[in-house]
């Protein structure tokens, strides 16, 4: 039980978007002391268009932070602001069906934009950088967290949002008598670069392709890849990501002194897509110089919680990008977290019990939304095995696969959990 007079201390690791939104809630309440540490020298993300979905925009909203993620966001421009994505044949870009998320569309953001307006309004001295996380140890009522640089810090709650190479799961499942679980390589590539939406036009126009491909966010399908466009900076730019799968292995494995990601060649990408249709490849033909990600995911952690340690974000359910949830999620546990600390009854609560709360409600849905985005990709890739390639049925699919991941009820959450500490 926490000593009531005094505030409660919070630590977190790891500087992301779900870190630094965290942060930023929970340093608006007098009761909370909090430290975020970084072990870059400064913020930055890795990786370029970000997509979040209504139930990711209600979780930015609901962090405080839903007026700074407007500033620079992008929406799909209107008559189409409701859509997430068209589904198209990647051979000839025929129209299978759209989905879509109605008052939201499809609601996304260059990640380092992001980050950079969180980043901006955290007070003075709450973030330190240069600080890697190696160990964490708990006694009594504690938990210390120490780093390379021979520092440590102790306090009452650590949150350990340090993505998917995260150094504190290891502690989290140790503690929990678990096996251990590494990023897993999914056998998926992925190709990606921004084209200026300017361009892409011309060179639309001058192929004779309808330009309304441009305006719109597209998914390609195709068997084993399949390509995603959408715009990011104000709709100056459209990000493309194009997926090649090779299922040839169960087990796939990715080396281990190989980088996640690299820089590739046109000629290498466009190979990979030498059988599709024009609109796919003039979108390839305007990206000179592709990088290469090697997608990995986590399996399904046993639990996000041991003691006064939890793991939210990516060291957490780190999954596929095939839905555009990774990133929500990591937001959705703030949200709850940073509801639940910021209540003045936390500081007469266990906080193990209040991280065993989070953990009974957030970890249920964060492994249905991973285990769902991989399943995504096999539909999108035609390999799943009730719709494979018909297509009345993809579409019918495609239509309302995501409405339960949109329209989830994060203060039904919220109340359940407040429940189950008798609050």
């Amino acid at each position: 039980m926490h000593l009531s007079s005094s505030a409660l201390r919070i630590g977190i690791v790891g500087g992301g978007i779900a870190g630094v939104a965290l942060a930023l809630d929970l340093c608006r309440h007098a009761h909370l002391k909090v430290q975020l540490f970084e072990a870059a020298p400064a913020f930055g993300e890795v990786g370029a268009g970000v997509s979040f979905g209504a139930n990711a925009v209600q979780a930015i909203s609901g962090l405080g932070i839903g007026e700074p993620y407007q500033r620079v966001a992008d929406r799909t421009p209107e008559p189409w602001q409701d859509i997430w994505f068209e589904w198209r044949k990647g051979e000839d870009a025929s129209y299978l069906g759209a989905s879509v998320a109605q008052g939201v569309g499809q609601s996304s953001v260059h990640r380092a934009d992001f980050l950079d307006v969180l980043a901006n309004q955290l007070p003075e001295g709450i973030a330190q950088f240069g600080k890697r996380a190696v160990r964490v140890e708990q006694s009594g009522d504690q938990a210390e967290v120490f780093f390379a640089d021979g520092s440590h810090y102790q306090c009452d709650i650590l949150i350990a949002a340090d993505g998917i190479k995260s150094s504190i799961r290891d502690h989290v499942l140790q503690g929990l008598g678990q096996p251990l679980a590494a990023p897993r390589f999914s056998g998926t590539l992925a190709y990606r670069g921004m084209i200026d939406s300017q361009q892409l036009r011309a060179a639309y126009r001058e192929r004779g392709l309808d330009e309304h491909l441009v305006n719109v966010p597209q998914m390609y399908l195709g068997l084993d890849a399949h390509i995603l466009t959408f715009p990011v900076k104000q709709g100056r730019l459209i990000n493309v990501v194009a997926f090649v799968s090779d299922r040839s292995h169960g087990t796939p494995v990715w080396p281990s002194d190989a980088p996640w990601v690299r820089n590739t060649s046109q000629a290498e990408m466009l190979d990979a897509f030498a059988h599709w249709g024009d609109a796919a490849k003039v979108l390839l033909e305007s990206i000179p110089n592709p990088t290469l990600w090697a997608l990995h995911d986590l399996e399904e952690l046993p639990g996000y919680v041991h003691g006064h340690v939890a793991l939210i974000g990516d060291a957490a359910h780190a999954m596929l990008p095939h839905q555009g949830a990774g990133a929500g999620q990591g937001l959705e546990d703030a949200w709850l977290l940073a509801r639940l600390l910021s209540d003045p009854q936390v500081l007469s609560a266990s906080p193990a019990a209040v991280l065993n709360a989070y953990d009974a409600i957030r970890r249920p849905r964060a492994c249905r939304v991973q285990r769902t985005s991989w399943e995504a990709g096999e539909l999108y890739e035609l390999r799943d095995p009730m719709v494979a390639d018909n297509e009345p049925l993809l579409g019918q699919t495609l239509a309302s696969r995501f409405d339960w991941l949109w329209n989830h009820d994060l203060h039904a959450d919220l109340k359940t959990a407040r429940s189950q500490l008798g609050w």
